[in-house]
């Protein structure tokens, strides 16, 4: 039994060893193949590097150097603006601008170009320089140098393409305002975006073009449309080999203006080259139909580098980004409106009263005179036919400053008008002050001779032309002060909502009558020729002191079914009736043909 056991387990022995050893060769060649494996996956790449760096090298750094990835942004269209039948005010042209690509050049290398491209351009190389340090070097982002640039320019590039590598023409779209200066100070303009306009807007791309005033402003968001982008490989000469991907452009949508584009043209001829404005109104919207002012400016010059020429015009003592219609004036006998309004609402006069004219008055010891002899015993409606001095003067004393003020701001005058619907940044109100805003304002006391001045819209009264236009339109419309405005989209909104004004239908009905008689038999009856419907109106003639007396006018029409009110101002222009009034009537024309109106060609 012992020697079997003995022999059992020395077989049970052998028999383990060979499998340990079995196991250990398995593992030894598991191992060798491995190994074997990752020297193989290991060599690959590097047999790889050596390929393209010993047998292709040349061929590749030519390839790496040749060919660039640019990521270039794809402007998109701005949305058309056009008047309120549909008719283009500004739309777009096709263009062509410079770019510099920062990435690919060193910075010595820009100097050396710079000093090339500026002369062809018309650029100093140190603007060049300045635009592409505030990309950065490394951008690889395109910098615009120039924009819509002439064929001149595009050929000389052209010709010097080997020598300004890294330089590229783009065709863009540009904005273009087919009637170049026609309603510019409302329009507005486009420009680059300054920088902190990019930081506000982190969406915005380098070179994106923003409205910078007027309606390209006001309305930016909806007419700037989304930029696209593409992924491109270009040569060194910037030439596209191959497009990588594209993302089109999201064209902006175009914004419809109340103004009417003939009666524009018609506002902007009739004045001329002479200083003034002209502002016609929807009498029952508020709708803004015409705001001419001169002088005015190109809206397309700012597509491109501004030359000093006009550049020093823009900043000439006769300033035409001034918007005339906006800027206060005194007004002369247009406000006797408003002073007959405060006398019969003071209490103090019925629309039945009376007075006595004569060739002057004396009060409070000093004597303000009549521009004629007189007109006897009148009442309010022949006052405001002949323009009498003296019956106002009278009215105004009685009602008092407060009063007066008070009329001319339920009117629309001395900032009761909401400006920024118009977009504006420039635009003013008016004033009329009492006795305690004179002595706050200018540190003097009130006299009697500022109530008397004030009665007859001279002295510390200012109104702009566009609170005129409001304000006659409160007559035409019933007693409602309407909130000018520019955006189609806003008419008959609650943010153009017509403001009663209280005044009883009695007294605005007499001063109504009176203004149909300055037409009719007073100082504005040239108007009344047939050539367009009987209109009501009152004109002006505003004594500047050194200077020759401002033209000024305001009405409505039709006299009966009123539509349309209109504010003219000329400066230097003289009586209202000989500058400022036949510019109304051209305007009152074009609106009346318009809706089919026939002359006559005699007095209504």
């Amino acid at each position: 039994m012992a020697g079997d056991f003995s022999f059992n387990s020395k077989i049970r022995f052998d028999k383990n060893g060979l499998d340990n050893a079995s196991r250990q060769r398995s593992r030894s060649l598991q191992v060798m193949i491995f190994m074997l494996l990752v020297t193989t996956l290991m060599a690959l790449p590097i047999f790889r590097l050596a390929e393209l760096q010993l047998i292709q090298g040349a061929y590749n750094r030519q390839r790496a150097e040749n060919n660039r990835i640019r990521p270039v942004s794809v402007p998109a269209n701005r949305g058309q603006i056009l008047d309120r039948n549909g008719k283009i005010f500004a739309a777009n042209r096709v263009s062509r601008s410079v770019y510099v690509w920062p990435k690919e050049r060193s910075a010595q290398e820009w100097q050396e170009i710079a000093a090339t491209l500026g002369p062809i351009v018309k650029l100093p190389a140190a603007e060049i320089i300045k635009k592409i340090d505030v990309a950065g070097y490394r951008s690889a982002l395109p910098v615009r140098i120039s924009k819509d640039i002439d064929v001149g320019t595009f050929v000389a590039l052209g010709e010097q393409a080997n020598t300004l590598r890294g330089v590229e023409i783009r065709v863009e779209s540009s904005r273009d305002n087919p009637h170049q200066q026609l309603a510019a100070h409302l329009l507005g303009y486009v420009g680059e975006a300054s920088l902190e306009q990019l930081k506000a807007n982190p969406v915005y791309p380098m070179g994106m073009l923003v409205g910078q005033m007027g309606v390209e402003k006001l309305a930016n968001s909806t007419l700037e449309g989304v930029w696209g982008n593409r992924l491109i490989e270009v040569n060194a000469k910037g030439e596209e080999i191959q497009d990588l991907g594209v993302k089109d452009p999201i064209p902006g949508k175009p914004v419809q203006l109340t103004l009417d584009l003939d009666m524009q043209k018609t506002a902007e001829k009739a004045l001329g080259d002479r200083l003034g404005a002209v502002v016609a109104i929807d009498v029952k919207t508020g709708a803004l139909l015409t705001m001419a002012s001169w002088p005015t400016f190109d809206p397309n010059i700012f597509t491109r580098k501004v030359t000093q020429t006009e550049w020093d015009r823009l900043q000439g003592p006769e300033k035409p980004f001034l918007n005339r219609a906006v800027q206060g004036y005194p007004v002369g006998s247009t406000f006797k409106i408003v002073t007959a309004i405060a006398g019969m609402e003071s209490g103090k006069f019925s629309p039945d009263s009376t007075l006595g004219t004569s060739s002057s008055i004396t009060i409070g010891g000093i004597s303000f005179n009549e521009h004629s002899g007189g007109y006897g015993v009148i009442g309010f409606r022949d006052a405001l036919a002949y323009s009498s001095n003296t019956f106002f003067y009278q009215v105004g004393m009685a009602a008092g400053p407060e009063q007066m003020a008070k009329a001319a701001k339920a009117m629309g005058i001395g900032g009761t008008i909401n400006l920024d619907l118009l977009g504006l940044e420039s635009a003013n109100h008016g004033q009329v002050p009492v006795p305690a805003e004179k002595q706050k304002m200018y540190g003097e006391d009130w006299y009697v001779g500022d109530t008397v001045t004030m009665a007859i819209g001279q002295g510390l009264v200012l109104c702009t032309p566009l609170e005129l236009a409001v304000m006659v339109s409160t007559v035409a419309n019933g007693g409602y002060r309407v909130q000018p405005h520019l955006l189609a989209s806003q008419t008959n909104t609650p943010i153009t909502k017509k403001v009663p004004t209280g005044i009883k239908p009695a007294t605005l009905n007499v001063v109504r009558q009176g203004l149909i008689d300055v037409v009719k038999k007073g100082t504005g009856k040239r108007m009344n020729d047939g050539t367009i419907p009987l209109s009501a109106g009152k004109t002006g003639t505003v004594e500047m002191p050194g200077h020759p007396d401002n033209s000024m006018f305001v009405g409505f029409a039709p006299a009966d079914k009123p539509e349309v009110a209109i504010a003219v101002i000329v400066e230097g222009g003289g009586f209202g009736s000989v500058s400022a009034a036949p510019i109304a009537q051209e305007v009152f024309r074009t609106y009346f043909q318009k809706q089919g109106f026939k002359p006559t060609n005699k007095p209504l």
